[in-house]
């Protein structure tokens, strides 16, 4: 094993890569029929309905969440425990895997880097899997800029030509509203300068004149769909109900209405098959759907989740972000709409988050650690456990049995473990220390006996609020319970749309997906460990007619996240007598 103190990570995984199984070698592995894997280069992707066809009557393995506390903004490792605990459950003899979220890139060239995990708890091949894998993220934002081609293509003929011209065309006049207009423009990078732009400058032949923008392309509502679809079918339905705009009577225009919901689901075709990529200790994990918590739903597939749990005896899955963010997604929107019930949760922490929330210099990317974070300081780290508790009831208040796995780090001391140790044990949790990152399966071992032992006991799964809850009432319970705000406020806009929501039966049953800062359990990032005497403030309210989503946004947190002083990609590069691509991390 190579010690990754010595080592880049991109070396390790090249290391692995020699003698990772190659696409047909997990037929016998996994017990996969020939025709159920699609090769693509050195990973495959699995024919989902076939394999689901074939196992119908096999039961369900045991269902393992990982979620974090409020993190630095460096992260506390959820990514790469998660693998770690793969591996851990591997060196227990377990037939163990999971499904991941595949990274933007926008975090990828950024400053957090790619989701690939670190040390020797690493998913491989890494470099596919940073820079595009089998292309889904690519299929998604072509298929999304593609709806809004066709928006726009169409506002610019009705706006040049009467109705007889119109209908000459085989087109009747929507009438889209320019000031409603919904969709956007994608691109997976973190592209600041893109947020707001106007498009059609020109002549009357250029496209319609309009102020638009752009997202990242994970936070696409095709990105949603793929998360939460059940199969190719639900899929292109979904796609069909997809919001663009709203015409001047206020009524919705859809991709249907626009005739361009079968080719954005063509695009979309390959996307619906999971991927097969695996740890550096050559054990199975499927890549599907995308990350972003705090501006999407940030969930690996329930697609992923069904195969996963049919092929694997423990299934591990990420949820983004922290507790409040993510985990609540996963409790009552992913497992509400999947009818999957988990067996556990495993809550990430670090030394160094909770010296952060215990009132410890600024964590800055690209900014050496403060000696605060180094040295034993037990102080902040008592201090800092009031995130950690907050987070253990939110998952508590499921029904769901949280594990807290300490995420290790050399400059841990005895002393500061014990302090969390205690306090997460009289919390009524269960503890592991984990030391994947250094030792990979091996150091996991704690914490897959810890999640094993929880596997075994019985789970009594509680969402938070009734479908049948209006809008406004489950932002202000979620904004309560799960953040610690003392209740919300709507700016008039946001309310009036919230309002036409609630009025309006086809919103009934519709998702709430909040949209939030990760920084922090409130809107207001600089604000760490658990605020108090504090509002959530709602500045909006998108609507995902697809998805079935409606999205609360919460302060100013952007849909297109902005690019660092230093960033990931000045040290990426390609070795030019191998082909390899060094310096991800």
């Amino acid at each position: 094993m190579l010690d990754p103190r010595e080592y880049a990570d991109w070396q390790i995984a090249a290391e692995a890569e020699k003698n990772m199984p190659r696409p047909y070698d997990w037929a016998e592995r996994l017990g996969l029929l020939p025709e159920e894997i699609i090769p693509y280069g050195k990973v495959a992707k699995l024919d989902f309905l076939k394999i689901m066809k074939r196992l119908a009557d096999k039961p369900d393995g045991k269902f393992i969440e990982v979620t974090a506390i409020t993190p630095t903004p460096l992260g506390e490792g959820k990514s790469t425990t998660s693998i770690g605990l793969i591996e851990g459950l591997g060196k227990l003899g377990k037939l163990a895997g999971g499904c991941l979220r595949q990274p933007s890139g926008g975090p990828t060239m950024n400053i957090k880097g790619t989701a690939a995990g670190g040390g020797n708890a690493l998913l491989i091949p890494m470099t596919e899997f940073s820079l595009g894998l089998t292309g889904d993220i690519n299929d998604i934002a072509n298929a999304h800029n593609l709806g809004m081609v066709a928006l726009n293509a169409r506002m610019q003929h009705e706006y040049n030509y009467d109705d007889a011209t119109l209908a000459k065309r085989g087109l009747k006049r929507l009438d889209i509203d320019v000031n409603r207009v919904q969709f956007n423009w994608v691109i997976d990078f973190a592209a600041q300068c893109l947020r707001n732009i106007v498009i059609g400058i020109g002549g009357k032949m250029d496209g319609f004149t309009m102020s638009s923008r752009f997202a990242i392309t994970v936070s696409s509502e095709l990105m949603a769909i793929l998360a939460v679809a059940r199969d190719l079918a639900d899929l292109r339905e979904r796609i069909g109900n997809i919001i663009l705009a709203y015409d001047k009577q206020g009524r919705p225009v859809t991709t249907k209405m626009l005739e361009v919901d079968g080719a954005m689901t063509a695009w979309m075709r390959n996307t619906i098959n999971p991927t097969l990529c695996c740890t550096n200790e050559y054990q199975p994990c499927l890549v599907h759907a995308g990350p972003f918590a705090n501006i999407a739903i940030g969930q690996s597939s329930i697609i992923g989740d069904r195969l996963a749990l049919k092929m694997f005896d423990y299934h591990v899955t990420e949820s983004g972000f922290a507790a409040d963010i993510g985990f609540e997604k996963f409790w009552n929107v992913k497992c509400r709409l999947s009818g999957l019930k988990p067996n556990v949760s495993v809550l990430v922490a670090t030394i160094r988050s909770l010296k952060m929330h215990g009132g410890g210099p600024a964590v800055k990317p690209g900014v050496p650690l403060d000696t605060a974070y180094t040295s034993q300081n037990c102080e902040l780290v008592e201090s800092g456990l009031a995130n950690l508790l907050h987070h253990i009831k939110t998952v508590q208040k499921s029904g769901i049995k949280p594990v807290v796995c300490l995420n290790s780090f050399h400059t841990d001391t005895p002393e500061e473990v014990a302090i969390v140790r205690r306090a997460v044990e009289a919390a009524g949790a269960r503890f592991a220390v984990s030391e994947h990152w250094l030792k990979g399966g091996e150091g996991a071992v704690e914490l897959a006996q810890a999640v094993v032992e929880a596997c075994e006991e019985p789970v009594n799964l509680q969402y938070l609020y009734p479908l049948e809850m209006p809008l406004r009432q489950r932002v202000d319970l979620i904004a309560r319970e799960v953040y610690g705000a003392d209740g919300v406020d709507w700016t008039p806009e946001a309310e009036a749309k919230a309002i036409a929501f609630e009025q309006d039966p086809a919103y009934n049953d519709f998702a709430t997906m909040m949209v939030k800062t990760h920084l922090s359990l409130s809107h207001n990032p600089t604000w760490k460990g658990v605020p108090k005497g504090w509002r959530l403030p709602v500045r909006d309210v998108l609507v995902y007619g697809g998805a079935r989503f409606l999205c609360p946004m919460a302060g100013d947190i952007s849909l297109m996240p902005g690019m660092g002083s230093d960033p990931a990609y000045r040290r990426v590069d390609v070795d030019t007598d191998t082909g390899e691509v060094k310096g991800l991390f």
